[in-house]
């Protein structure tokens, strides 16, 4: 029989971060993937492919739209060849998780392909080529998750889809009807609305991305309209049925009426939930919550001392990096270190052009707790490299503390905004205040400066260049 110190089940980005962690703290480590690439569902079929088309479309979208008035000029028509696309697409996920499977060799981490399933608190099965059975004292539950429906919509995974379809389609649809307005729907819908589609977007709720900053999203919603994306917020989708190659979705407006939209793809995206099926939790006394969730204490202990889970799996956020640091946080406690996780600091990004990002408490939070706050609001059109780009949408927020000026969120709009959110969660890891931040020197010209300003109007309302 294997035997380890720590067995990992998942090979995403919380399960493969936590086996190198632990590798790297001299715990003899398995890591357990039932498909036949390492990376789970970020690298394969989520974070990275969608990034990829991500950015073929920008590209796209600057020759037809913007090439000429940088004085660029191409002859002939400049066409989409979607197949070349999407084989794009597949060399960087491949090329990403060969490089997985690069560090699970550095780090002496042995892989087991096949599912994973418990035997008992100790015991995992391994059901592959062979059926074998690992050993461990210590165990990590990193299965992540899969897309979300609608109990009423069969998900045929030809017109009416998912994301992971999403990143395959053999053409562009003519009319994508988005169910959700959420991260996925958002991004996957402006990479088909740059490639020509008519894009509609259904959101249950009164705004899209309705768990950011009232105020990103009102930004958001109005630059992707700008871009051509057509929004119904405040509708409830009923039904949703397919006549051929016709989907027909069928929801509820605010007033009560009934609406129909008629295109021929749909993309449910209404989030998405914990995989957690065919792992026999019940063998090893792992409970589940309510909503499908393992149940863990704040060090991510399940109901069994030495079983761990981390990532979609557990409560909060589903975020990459915050199953990565979920993955380390446990590894290292494991060696009988002290490590921690500061929820509030872990940012969100949408990547949509422009981009959104956020960290710490909306403006709505602080308002619903009475936190006293002041707030310094700094527009992107006003930064010279933002007009040199031509990338001047969005806007830079904080909010800080009435009294301390402690920095207590950050939220943007903006070009590179998923990079500059990491001088705002530095800066809130540190306990800065907004004079902290308006007083460190910004490089000119960037779009950092935004943040800056923003500093600057939360400060004294004292903006230099607004």
């Amino acid at each position: 029989m294997n035997a380890f110190d720590l067995v990992v089940i998942g090979s995403g980005p919380g399960g493969y971060v936590a086996a190198i962690r632990a590798a790297q703290l001299g715990l003899k480590t398995a890591l357990i993937e039932k498909y036949n690439t390492l990376g789970g569902t970020c690298l394969n079929v989520g974070c990275i492919p969608s990034k990829s088309l991500l950015d073929s479309s920008h590209h796209y979208e600057d020759a037809i739209k913007h090439f000429d008035t940088h004085g660029i000029e191409i002859p002939g028509e400049i066409k989409v060849n979607l197949e070349k696309m999407i084989d794009r697409k597949r060399k960087v996920v491949e090329q990403t998780t060969q490089g997985i499977n690069f560090l699970m060799e550095k780090n002496k981490i042995q892989v087991f392909e096949g599912l994973g399933r418990f035997l008992d608190a100790t015991h995992v099965e391994v059901l592959g080529k062979e059926k074998q059975t690992l050993e461990a004292k210590n165990i990590i539950i990193a299965t992540g998750s899969k897309p979300a429906t609608l109990p009423f919509i069969q998900v045929d995974k030809e017109r009416i889809i998912t994301s992971t379809e999403a990143l395959e389609l053999k053409e562009i649809p003519k009319h994508l009807i988005v169910i959700g307005g959420g991260v996925i729907g958002l991004e996957l819908g402006q990479v088909y609305r740059r490639l020509g589609a008519d894009v509609s977007v259904i959101e249950y709720a009164d705004r899209i991305a309705p768990v950011m900053d009232s105020a990103v999203s009102k930004e958001l919603q109005k630059v992707l309209k700008k871009q051509g994306v057509k929004f119904y917020t405040s509708h409830g989708v009923n039904a949703v049925d397919r006549k051929k190659d016709q989907v027909i979705v069928t929801a509820t407006d605010k007033k009560g009426n009934e609406v129909q939209f008629k295109g021929d793809y749909c993309l449910v995206s209404v989030g998405r939930k914990p995989f957690t099926e065919g792992l026999q939790l019940e063998a090893a006394g792992v409970q589940l919550n309510e909503r499908g969730q393992i149940v863990v204490n704040e060090q991510l202990q399940t109901t069994v001392p030495n079983i761990y889970a981390i990532g979609d799996v557990v409560r909060g956020a589903m975020l990459a990096h915050k199953a990565e640091e979920e993955g380390v946080m446990v590894a290292e406690e494991l060696a009988g270190q002290h490590p921690h996780i500061d929820y509030n600091l872990i940012p969100n990004v949408i990547y949509t052009w422009p981009e959104v990002a956020s960290v710490g408490k909306t403006e709505e939070e602080l308002k619903a707790a009475n936190v006293a706050y002041k707030k310094g609001q700094f527009p992107m059109r006003a930064l010279g490299r933002a007009r040199a780009s031509m990338d001047t949408d969005g806007f830079v927020k904080i909010l800080a503390a009435a009294e301390t000026d402690e920095v207590l969120g950050v939220h943007m709009v903006g070009a590179r905004a998923a990079d500059l959110i990491a001088e705002a969660v530095t800066a809130m890891e540190f306990r800065a205040s907004a004079e902290d931040i308006a007083r460190m020197s910004h490089s000119h010209p960037t779009y950092a400066e935004a943040v800056k300003e923003a500093a600057l109007a939360a400060t004294e309302d004292r903006a230099l260049h607004m």
